[in-house]
């Protein structure tokens, strides 16, 4: 039985340093949420700490293990089919490393429950650049990728990267999961690009992302590659697609 009607999606892989107390982050917030975690075989002790702690937050605390790493966006569509089963109004995707502040999933509730937006976005880039301890080489690529899909896509949404999002429960109704076509990175552009191509109202919520501390970045220049060149084609695929709201 959930306990709230807002569920936070956290994909893990080898996040033993940082689960529980991401977890815990969350229960503490003055509304409640649950969570859910999708591990991919984490060879550490990730799965072993959740379990644990669904013993302390029984219903609010779910996981779903999986074979091993199948990707960023299928993890996502495992837990957002999980959401639309168990009918949950407001769906969140965030990581498990504090490089989004759980206080922050304050603002993007506040965005779709009661400003009525569809979508939000936990943004780095709608008031200037607001990162922390990143490479400023990294700030750059992420920076200029999500201003090569604006122009690419036309998209109005300056962090199209973004992987702290709040959807409502009818966008992902809307949206055929079952199509989306990318499993990395990219698939936050195809989600953010899918929603606004159906009309739904996206709102870009400032936030502060802070690289992480402990554990192991998963990012890669792969990742990059996948958005970059796969962007095009989702623009072509867009152009033979009818986008009405079931």
């Amino acid at each position: 039985m959930k306990v709230s009607d807002s569920l936070v999606i956290i994909p893990t892989y080898k996040e033993e340093e940082n689960i529980k107390s991401i977890i815990v982050a969350i229960f503490s917030l003055p509304r409640d949420f649950d969570v859910l975690v999708i591990d991919d075989n984490s060879p550490d002790q990730t799965a072993q700490i959740v379990k644990e702690l669904m013993q302390a937050f029984p219903n609010k605390l779910q996981i779903i293990q999986r074979p091993g790493k199948l990707g960023l966006g299928t993890a996502y569509i495992a837990g957002f089919k999980y959401a639309l089963l168990h009918e949950y109004e407001y769906i969140f995707e965030m990581d498990a490393d504090f490089s989004h502040n759980p206080k922050d999933l304050m603002l993007l509730y506040q965005a779709c429950a009661k400003d009525g937006y569809e979508m939000a976005i936990g943004s780095r880039y709608a008031s200037g650049v607001n990162v922390v301890n990143w490479p400023m080489s990294r700030v750059l690529l992420s920076y200029f990728a999500s201003i090569y899909v604006q122009w690419v896509t036309g998209m109005p949404i300056k962090d199209s990267t973004a992987g702290f999002v709040c959807y409502t429960k009818k966008v992902l109704q809307t949206i055929n999961l079952n199509k989306v076509k990318f499993v990395g990175y990219a698939f936050q552009i195809e989600m953010k690009f899918t929603t606004w191509k159906f009309g739904f109202r996206i709102k870009e919520v400032p936030i502060i992302f802070t690289n992480r501390i402990l554990g192991e970045s998963k990012m890669s220049t792969g990742i990059f590659s996948e958005a970059v060149f796969g962007i095009i084609r989702m623009k072509i695929r867009s152009y033979f697609k009818s986008y009405k709201h079931i």
